[in-house]
């Protein structure tokens, strides 16, 4: 089964609202956004063999302003979703402009889409059920066969999107999903069973589900697991990231979402009172020193069979699955150019009313800052007549398979030539000035690469003292928010999905300037007091075409 997904939260299109957080708050959002367009059309439908029926179905026209970044909603109905009752089976997500084409990543993302169904509430949270999403990776959902996700054409439906537009240029665009539908009319219906969404999140149902990870904040092994490796994750009390099973059941896949620096996330199960249950290895299969080398040979290949069914358990918890990350991209770990690693088609784990499902997120920290990121699983649930492995007794954490290959909207991987503007160090000193400098119309006021004469070089500060950066009037009205990322010098080769990066030698980030939602709430940045002396880069994580750079000088 493949699903990943982003949690719920943002702004309506053309009114701002408080992340909605509730199903009647969702609702009055249905009022603000616009209709869906008499434009939304459906492709041709293919027949499979296994009685479903394959149609891709069109969400728009969503218009996105210039360097837009903002969640939005916008009603499912009419032609953009199914017309009979019946069982969803597979999803496939995608973006695309008017005539059908995948603009690229490096341009516009399709940062996240979630499909609610306002009919139900969710397994994990007091909301509306979040049944899909996905995220700029395009994780498909497929369901094990014989199971469906429940559809009545009378279900209320609201996509919760963020289009993320990377340039000062407006779009339109839209929204597709694909699916594999089986329709009650079908023989097939009849035998299929009902599969829930189980969301599982490090930061599930908060209001911006992020946290941060900062280079070298991973230990030795130069990784950081959240929240594990988190200072006071949780200062409410509520471990977040934890669900406690409602009902006796089966889980029949997950797989996981992470950003740009993640690695993978880990899924967990605790049962009061559990011990492991498994094969004893090392005593069954014991090899003896007294014995020839051909009878060694054999028995050491019995035990590695036996310890490859041993269950991974510890105590009362049992590890159920890694959701491990696939980059393509030739750098590494630093872009969205990548698929999340899915549970095979067979694994089924067995869950007891009362179990607790915990899950954790890992990130690299050796080569730059995440910050704003995110861990998510989505499970899907059957009910407790399927049949599953007791994870205490077998093994359940075998390695999965991938996703989904490559995708060509995602070659454009940047930090080439030619070059965006000069190499900041080798300038002459800029303005003597701490500002307060204007961040306007995709530009820096001082020291932006693109600016001419004395404004495009770095303005200047002595140690100890702090630069001031504010977000102009006319940027936040148009909700273009900005912010200001170091990057490793001179930062100033060609923009791409995986150039820049939050890597400068010293660390430093705004976070998004702003003053519309909890995640952006300020409008006014300073820089750190502790700014050394030499000559600083940054970029702007929203829009990365933007870069900068600034100096400090001994006193």
């Amino acid at each position: 089964m493949n699903l990943a997904g982003l949690a719920i939260g943002g702004s309506g299109d053309g009114a701002v609202a408080r992340f909605g957080l509730a199903a009647g708050l969702i609702l009055a959002l249905c009022l603000v956004v616009a209709a869906p367009s008499a434009d939304a059309t459906t492709s041709p439908t293919t027949k499979l063999a296994n009685g479903a029926e394959r149609t891709t179905y069109t969400v728009g026209p969503i218009d996105v302003t210039p360097g837009q970044n903002r969640i939005a909603y916008k009603p499912i109905t009419g032609s953009e979703k199914p017309a009979e009752d019946g069982w969803i089976t597979r999803i496939n997500p995608n973006m695309v402009r008017a005539d059908g084409s995948v603009p690229l990543s490096s341009k516009v993302m399709f940062h996240h889409g979630v499909w609610l169904n306002l009919s139900r509430t969710d397994s994990t949270a007091d909301i509306p059920e979040r049944f899909y999403a996905t995220g700029e990776e395009k994780t498909n959902l497929e369901l094990p066969d014989g199971f469906g996700y429940r559809y009545e054409k009378s279900d209320i439906w609201i996509l919760n999107h963020m289009l993320h537009n990377l340039t000062p240029e407006p779009m339109t665009l839209y929204v597709t999903y694909t699916i594999d539908f089986i329709p009650d009319s079908a023989p097939e219906a009849a035998s299929i069973e009902p599969a829930r969404p189980i969301w599982m999140d490090v930061e599930n149902a908060h209001v911006y589900p992020v946290f941060d990870v900062w280079r070298d904040s991973g230990g030795k092994d130069n990784k950081f697991v959240y929240p594990t490796d988190a200072k006071n994750p949780y200062p409410d009390g509520v471990q977040k990231n934890e669900w406690t099973v409602d009902r006796d059941g089966v889980l029949l896949g997950t797989v996981g979402h992470v950003h740009s620096g993640g690695l993978a996330t880990d899924l967990y199960l605790r049962r009061d009172g559990a011990r492991y249950q498994g094969p004893r290895c090392n005593k069954k299969f014991k090899v003896k020193r007294k014995w020839n080398k051909k009878r060694k040979s054999r028995m050491k290949k019995k035990l590695r069979k036996c310890r490859n069914k041993m269950p991974s358990v510890k105590g009362n918890e049992s590890h159920l699955f890694k959701s491990t990350v696939k980059y393509f991209e030739p750098r590494g770990p630093v872009s969205w150019d990548m698929a999340m690693v899915g549970t095979k088609p067979g694994w089924r784990v067995e869950l007891k009313k009362g179990d607790t499902l915990a899950m954790t997120a890992t990130y690299e920290t050796k080569r730059a800052s995440w910050p704003e990121s995110m861990g998510i699983m989505i499970a899907y649930m059957a009910e407790a007549d399927a049949k599953g492995k007791d994870p205490f007794s077998k093994k359940v954490d075998y390695k999965g398979v991938l996703n989904h290959g490559h995708y060509a909207e995602n070659d454009d991987h940047g930090g080439k030539k030619p070059v965006v503007g000069p190499d900041a160090r080798k300038l002459p000193d800029g303005l003597a000035s701490g500002g307060p400098f204007e961040i306007s119309g995709f530009s820096y006021e001082a020291g932006d690469y693109r600016l001419p004469g004395t404004l495009g070089r770095p303005p200047v500060i002595r140690k100890g003292e702090q630069f001031t950066f504010q977000l102009a009037e006319g940027d936040a009205s148009q909700e273009i928010w900005h912010s200001l990322t170091s990057c490793k010098a001179p930062c100033n080769r060609s923009t791409g999905i995986a150039y820049p990066i939050p890597d400068g030698e010293f660390q430093f980030d705004s976070g998004q300037l702003g003053d519309v939602t909890p995640a952006v709430l300020t409008r006014t940045w300073k820089t750190p007091k502790n700014l050394p002396v030499g000559t600083h880069t940054y970029f702007c994580r929203i829009h990365p075409l933007m870069r900068g750079a600034i100096r400090v000088v001994k006193k």
